[in-house]
């Protein structure tokens, strides 16, 4: 009988095909096809050199197994096959050190693998089922470009766009807080198609507009980013493929009365504007309010600062903060999130309470910090709390 081994698995479900882990790979064990993202058991060392650029956690998934799945197996998957029951060695009934050994074993390598960062994504339990994967490299779906606005001022440092995309008559379900792939035209310098890039989804399930096949986009122009540009040059009427929809676990609740905060940075905002129109379209002025806490460096590089003034207070509690901004005191969202400190301590220990952040990775060493010292004032374990909101698909984290 061979002996069990881990072998390390990433997630269909919950991989939104970002790529950052196959990139960030130093044995090149990571590889992918038009549907998933797949581990070589033959190539990978566990360095965890993929774990922290997963946005998702999709990355941060292992198996105990006697054979490991060959790659053309992951390749076809729609979601992780479960834990498989490892099978005792024959004649051990008779052997209990045997069977002891074999189950510490297991336990072993089970307790090692899970051990990785942050602990696995899980959708709230009242959100729509998603669907996901619909459209791949191989078979895209093709959008039509309706508008591409800029977000920022002219005299901002960053060129933020919103890009409407027109379906037709395409079947491309979406919901709030998926992303879909965009692939640019071209070759790397070896010659390779372009990886494509993955952006939120900033518009709610059904449009721009109630009724109407389309989503919008938040795309900040990079300097070299080969795709960014390539997406904020789009012209009305320009054709765009498109991959997805991807994301299974940063979904909204479909839960009027459910506590929301988000926090976020940046175009990390698109799936929170995703959500406020949704919450808006659903229960008006009737749901629970819905808590922001968006950071920018001025009000005119915020993307849809004018907008989000708008959205009633007793939708949305608006905390607009800025780092750069002159005349005003140089704030954080984590430097809000402790002046709201009595607020939030009461949320997180709600049981109807969904945290949800998204934006930049420097951003969440800021946030866990000030959740930490907020449940520390008021006499509660945060590590605990997290942990419970996240078992129960209330804690959500996307930073990139």
């Amino acid at each position: 009988m061979n002996a069990p081994l881990k072998q390390h698995l990433i997630d269909p479900e919950i991989c939104i095909r970002c790529y950052t882990c196959e990139e960030a790979c130093p044995v090149d064990a990571i590889t992918h096809n038009e549907d998933n993202v797949v581990v070589d058991a033959s190539k990978c060392d566990f360095c965890m050199s993929c774990i922290a650029p997963c946005p998702t956690g999709s990355i941060d998934n292992w198996r105990v197994v006697l054979e490991p799945y060959s790659l053309e197996e992951q390749m076809e998957w729609m979601e992780l096959p479960e834990q498989a029951e490892i099978a005792k060695p024959e004649g051990s009934d008779q052997d209990g050190g045997d069977i002891e050994a074999l189950e510490d074993s297991v336990e072993r390598l089970l307790a090692e693998a899970h051990a990785g960062a942050g602990g696995k994504a899980k959708a709230p339990a009242t959100a729509t089922k998603p669907s996901i994967n619909l459209y791949n490299l191989k078979k895209p779906a093709t959008a039509t470009v309706q508008g591409n606005y800029r977000l920022t001022s002219e005299g901002a440092d960053s060129d933020v766009r919103h890009i409407i995309l027109d379906l037709g008559n395409q079947h491309f379900p979406v919901l709030e807080g998926q992303s879909v792939g965009i692939q640019p035209p071209g070759t790397d310098e070896n010659g390779n198609p372009y990886l494509p890039r993955l952006y939120s989804i900033s518009s709610p399930r059904d449009g721009e507009r109630p009724n109407t096949n389309n989503l919008s986009l938040t795309v900040k122009r990079e300097e070299h980013g080969v795709c960014s540009n390539y997406v904020c040059d789009l012209k009305k009427g320009d054709e765009v493929k498109l991959t997805g929809p991807f994301g299974a676990t940063f979904l909204m609740p479909n839960d009027p009365q459910a506590n929301i905060v988000m926090i976020c940075t940046g175009t990390g905002s698109a799936p929170f504007r995703a959500f406020t129109m949704r919450r808006q379209r659903t229960a008006g002025e009737g749901g629970a309010m819905m808590r922001l806490f968006f950071g920018a460096r001025t009000s005119d590089a915020l993307p849809y600062f004018g907008p989000l003034k708008k959205v009633p207070d007793t939708v949305l509690e608006k905390h607009l903060v800025f780092s750069r901004a002159e005349a005003v005191e140089k704030e954080y969202v984590q430097d809000r999130m402790l002046k709201q400190k009595a607020s939030l301590a009461e949320l997180i220990r709600a049981d109807d309470t969904h945290v949800y952040v998204c934006g930049l990775k420097a951003m969440e060493e800021g946030v866990e910090a000030a959740f930490q010292a907020i449940a520390d004032e008021a006499g509660s374990d945060w590590h605990a709390i997290r942990d419970a909101m996240r078992e129960s698909g209330r804690y959500h984290v996307e930073t990139y």
